[in-house]
């Protein structure tokens, strides 16, 4: 009895098979998180006296990416998913050279917050030639965690984008779907230190409270921890806390060609 795979009909298959496989390798890693670019991009620099109070950038699930008088520093933040205080060896230029991008996927993508991050890597890599390395480091900062008592969120009801916010402003803490880790990051531009989730809450909830921005004797709103409490009954913990930290190595300020 014969033991193998090259009879006629196999042998005239066996080709066939092969490209299909190689195929099939190829496309997986054409679409690897370090191959995704957008299709096209447009970069420019701001005017130095532009508020930088008035950069934005579009919800997901646009089909495009739009951002208008953002620093480098913020594009790094949203392409890495980190608070800007997670980001080191920054020049000094970093948070307040200001660019508008206007970039496009392929066909088919609506640039949800997982789809846009490594696109966004791509670019700022492309066109302004970042180098950074991720390390892990004890900083001083806040642990989010349960407070005595229990926990009294609120789980999301109806179907909204993960992260949806409706006001962060300062003295604001409202959105629809957050995540614990989403809630931390929110709480970390509010309490400016890195707040890192300790909950082991799972799901994701609705948030809606003000608070004092600069508490003083005469305050008629909690601080942020104390409100925070009230609302959610979770609470800030201050210590070191071990945070992912972006470190660049190089970077340019201004951007290659569109």
């Amino acid at each position: 009895m014969k033991l193998g795979l090259c009879s006629s009909n196999n042998c005239k298959l066996l080709p066939w098979i092969c490209g299909l496989l190689l195929f099939c390798v190829s496309g997986a890693a054409a679409q690897s998180p370090q191959s995704l670019r957008f299709e096209v991009a447009t970069v420019r620099t701001v005017p130095p006296d532009t508020d930088p109070n008035t950069g934005y950038w579009n919800y997901p699930g646009k089909a495009r990416f739009v951002a208008y008088h953002l620093s480098l520093a913020r594009l790094i933040g949203l392409a890495y998913d980190v608070d800007m205080a997670q980001i080191a060896g920054e020049p000094n230029w970093l948070a307040t050279s200001l660019y508008d991008i206007v970039a496009k996927p392929e066909a088919g993508i609506t640039l949800t917050s997982e789809e846009l991050r490594p696109r966004l890597r791509a670019l700022l890599k492309d066109r302004f030639h970042l180098k950074s390395h991720i390390e892990t480091r004890p900083v001083r900062g806040y642990a989010l965690l349960i407070a005595k008592g229990g926990e009294h969120v609120t789980p999301t009801k109806g179907a909204m984008f993960s992260g949806y916010t409706t006001d962060v402003t300062p003295g604001q803490m409202r959105g629809k779907d957050w995540s614990m880790p989403q809630l931390a990051k929110y709480l970390a531009h509010a309490a400016g230190f890195p707040v890192v989730d300790q909950t082991g809450l799972a799901g994701s909830y609705d948030v809606a409270f003000s608070y004092d921005p600069n508490p003083n004797a005469s305050s008629t709103l909690p601080p942020l921890d104390l409100a925070l409490k009230q609302a959610t009954g979770l609470l800030l913990r201050s210590g070191k806390v071990a945070v992912q930290t972006v470190v660049i190595d190089s970077v340019d300020k201004i951007p290659s060609a569109n």
